[in-house]
This record gives C-alpha cells, structure tokens and sequence, in this order.
C-alpha cells in the first residue's frame, strides 16, 4: 500500500477525533451556557421577588432600619404660627441624626401634637408627616432626578391659621385649670385658636432612651391627660349654651312668632311621659310664658325644654345637624371626634332634656365655637380648617387652602334675631362678664350637669362672637369649656369661669 494512502487515513482518523472533541467541547459550552442563563434567570426572578413582591415585608421589618434613619438624618419641615416657627430640630450626634425641638411646647402642643422618635407623630405632625420629613412627592422640584440621585428632598412647611395673641390669651385664661378653648374667624372658618389645658411639651418625648420613655410613663400616668386634646376630642354635655340651637330651630320652624313674642311655657315644665319636672335654677327669674329674647337672657330651662318638645325629634336632629352635629370624619385637617345630638329617643322628656344640652347631647368645643361663628356669619357655616398653605422648604406653595361653606343651618333673619338676644344675654344677663368696652359682644353661658344625678361639679360653658361695630363682620367666635374640680358648686358657672377667657380671646383678636 502506497505511504501516502496510509498517512491519509491516519490523517482522517485524526479529523475525526478532533471533531468529535470539537463536539463534545460545543455541547459542553452549550450547556455550561444554558446553565449560567439559567442562573441568571433564577437571580433575576430572584431580585424581583425581593424588590417587588417582598420589598414591603421588609420595608415593614421593624429590623430594618435604613428608612429611620433616612428620616432623621436631616432637620424635619417646620410648623409656623403668624409667619414663625414653633417647632425646629436638634443634632443629636447619635444614632439618629436630628431630633424635633419645640417653640413654647406646651402653649402650641394642641395645634402641633408630637413628633416621636419612639412614639410616632400626632395631630398636624401626624397628618402632615409626608410634608414636614420630605417625603410627600409634591415637594421634589424633579422627581426623576432625585429618585436617580437619591438625594433627599429637605422637609417642607406648614403655615397654621392660629392667632398668636389669641392662643396665649386663651392659655392664659384657663391657666391651670382643665379645660378648652377653640376659636374661629365665623367668615373663612380659620381656626384662630386651640387650647387645651393642662398641656405638656412635646419636646420630652421626641427622641430616644430611658428619659424619653420616662417622660412617656409620667404623662400617660396623670390623672388629668394632659396629651388629650380637649378642644378637638372631647365631648362635653353643651348644657345652656345648647339653647342657642333649640332657639334656632323654633324660629325657623315657626313655632314662636319672633324673639318678643310670649312663649307657650310653664314653670316648671312636666314632659308628657314623666313626672319629672324641669325646674329653673332660680325661683327669681320669671320664665313661665317668657319670651325668647328674656328666657336666653336669664336662661330659662323650662322654656327652651318645652320648646324643643314642640319642635320634635325631627326638626331638632335637622337642626342640630346642619350645625354640624352627628358628623362622623370631621377633619380640620387633623381628626375631631363627633358631636352628638341623639338621633332615636324615645320620648318627651328624653327630647326635652336634650333641647336644653342634657341627656345624651355632647359636644366638642369646636363643634360649640362653630355654632357660635355661624350665627355671627348670619347664617352660614365654614368648614373649620386650622392649615392654612403648605410650601417647600424655599417657601413655595405646594397646596393652598381656600374657605369651604358646610351650609346654611339658618336663614340670616334667624341670625339676626339670635344675633340680638345673644347680645342681650352679654348686656343685661347672666353673660356680662364678656362685655368688651366699644365692641359688640354676643354670647351664652352654660353650667352642664356633670356625674350621676348631677354629682359631680359641672361644666362650666361660654360660646360667644365679637365684632368691633354693630355693621362690621364679627373677626372672631368662640367657645371655652371649664372642668374645675377644685371651684365649689356656687362658684362655678359659664358667666363666671368661661366668660372671662372668652372674652380675652376675643380682645385679642379685636386688638389685632
């Protein structure tokens, strides 16, 4: 055989053993490839698992700490009072970079609430939270950009409506004792004023540790609750300054004539279905067959009680609602407990009892003050609102608030002649110790019964308006409840605790 064929059948044998190898190799790769693409896959699938369908679990594991610590590593937005800020934020050199301080803590606790490095946030600090640490969108200038750059975006500012002259007034009024004041501009439904007395400072519980913790213990251990906003979420029996919507609805619904017209009214006044009588705190004072305008001067229970039984259940609950009674998500922006007056009694005495602020009937002092504003705004209601804009942390606006109309619970002729009696009340009965020399000045006391067969010292109530003349708009309408366990029972009363803070509000307000 010739050398040559042989060399070539080596050479082919060779071929093909270097192709099979060749083979193997490519099909080794390719599956060495497939597996890492598979891989990659699972690691894919994987991270989104973990981004994505996972991320809020972790985002929510009180083990991670990264958003935390993005909170306070800068200085939380400002809450301002009249331009200037009543709240700020402290290096601390720890853990968490900045700590929330406060302006006069205690004064404008009612209005702020708290930020807590360990509790949480409360009233505006609570519902403006995503505003004052930076992280609701509408602050970010680029959005796109800074969720590149992850650059945070600086805590923006919230501008209150409160009147600095008027909410140190209003503390200074009540001074220590329990009790509330809320005050409103009756045009615009500003809140000019939230007091809530005792207060504390918040600034003792915004950070961490065991003085933190301690003053937490301390605070929640008193008796008088001093982190409960009394103003915004407490009720209270309204007691007389009620008849102001008892008087309403019989005027509107026509069952007096007018202010001066005798009433149908014994004294005292039995219900049909008890034998209980309503009685007047005075013998003195004669209410049998009053007229309106006499019997809210001297406050008549017997009057106002028969007059609620001659409305009905029906007309008082519309009454009572269009006031603003019985709503069930008020907010200012901040949460207020609801105001009750009794939708499904099941007699006269029960409706009578209730007519005059007794029995089931409950408000807060800003459902009270809001009452009061609307018959100073012949006739209309706004929505109460305490925010009065939100900007960046350069001052521009991100949202704007503008007066908003609840309704119209009464005609203004209705107003005008509450108006009237409600300034008699302060000229010549039981409210002169809220006259204002110069200013026109409505109001109407109240002593609530307080505790089991009325044990227990009462509440005492003033809901009042002012103005500066007979034609002017009223700037300010007000309401001050009082719990005084320490005043004896002849002490206490709405024309002799409660007017005087009203109307200490109300100077401030008129003095500018």
């Amino acid at each position: 055989m010739s050398p040559f064929g042989r060399g070539s059948r080596r050479e082919s044998r060779d071929a093909s053993v270097a192709g099979a190898v060749r083979l193997s190799l490519s099909r080794t790769a390719r599956r060495a490839g497939l597996f890492c693409l598979l891989l990659i896959l699972l690691l894919l699938i994987n991270c989104s698992r973990v981004q994505v369908v996972r991320s809020k679990g972790y985002d929510d594991n009180p083990a991670n700490q990264r958003a935390t610590l993005a909170r306070y590593a800068q200085p939380r937005g400002d809450i301002l009072v009249g331009g200037r800020a009543v709240t700020g934020s402290r290096a601390t050199g720890g853990t968490f970079d900045y700590v929330r301080t406060y302006t006069a803590g205690p004064l404008y606790a009612p209005v702020t609430g708290f930020s807590s490095q360990t509790y949480g946030n409360t009233l505006l600090e609570g519902v403006e939270d995503g505003v004052l640490s930076g992280t609701d969108s509408r602050l970010a200038g680029f959005a796109l950009l800074n969720a590149i750059t992850r650059d945070p975006v600086p805590g923006g500012k919230v501008l209150t409506t409160i009147n600095a002259k008027a909410q140190q007034a209003a503390f200074a009024g009540l001074g220590g004792k329990r009790g509330a004041v809320a005050a409103i501009e009756p045009a615009t439904g500003r809140i000019l004023a939230l007091a809530s007395t005792p207060s504390y400072d918040p600034g003792s519980i915004a950070g961490t540790g065991s003085a933190t913790v301690a003053a937490w213990s301390a605070l929640n251990a008193r008796a008088t609750q001093p982190m409960l906003n009394l103003a915004l979420r407490q009720t209270y029996p309204p007691g007389s300054t009620f008849k102001i919507v008892t008087a309403s609805a019989a005027l509107t619904d026509g069952v007096v004539d007018g202010i001066d017209t005798p009433t149908d009214s014994p004294d005292p006044y039995t219900p049909s279905d008890t034998t209980t009588p309503i009685t007047n705190e005075s013998a003195a004072d004669a209410c049998q067959n009053a007229t309106l305008r006499y019997a809210m001067q001297v406050s008549c229970n017997t009057v106002f009680a028969k007059l609620g039984d001659d409305v009905g259940e029906a007309g008082m609950v519309r009454i009572a609602q269009a006031f603003g009674f019985n709503q069930s998500a008020q907010t200012i922006p901040v949460g207020v407990v609801p105001s009750v007056f009794d939708t499904s009694m099941t007699g006269q005495a029960f409706l009578a009892l209730s007519s005059i602020g007794q029995y089931n009937t409950a408000a807060t002092p800003l459902q009270m003050a809001e009452v009061g504003a609307a018959v100073a705004d012949n006739g209309t209601l706004m929505q109460p609102q305490l925010v009065a804009s939100v900007t960046r942390s350069d001052g521009r606006q991100v949202q704007g608030f503008t007066p908003r109309t609840f309704g119209q619970p009464i005609s203004p002729t209705v107003a005008a002649e509450l108006q009237q009696m409600m300034v008699n009340v302060v000229t010549n009965g039981t409210g002169t110790n809220a006259a204002i020399p110069g200013a026109v000045v409505g109001g109407k006391t109240g002593t609530a019964q307080n505790g089991v067969n009325n044990s227990g010292t009462p509440y005492a109530w003033f809901v009042a308006y002012a103005k500066p003349s007979p034609t002017a708009a009223s700037p300010v309408a007000v309401a001050v409840v009082i719990e005084d366990s320490n005043a004896t029972r002849a002490d206490v009363s709405g024309g002799g605790l409660a007017a005087p803070v009203a109307r200490a509000v109300m100077q401030a307000v008129l003095n500018g």
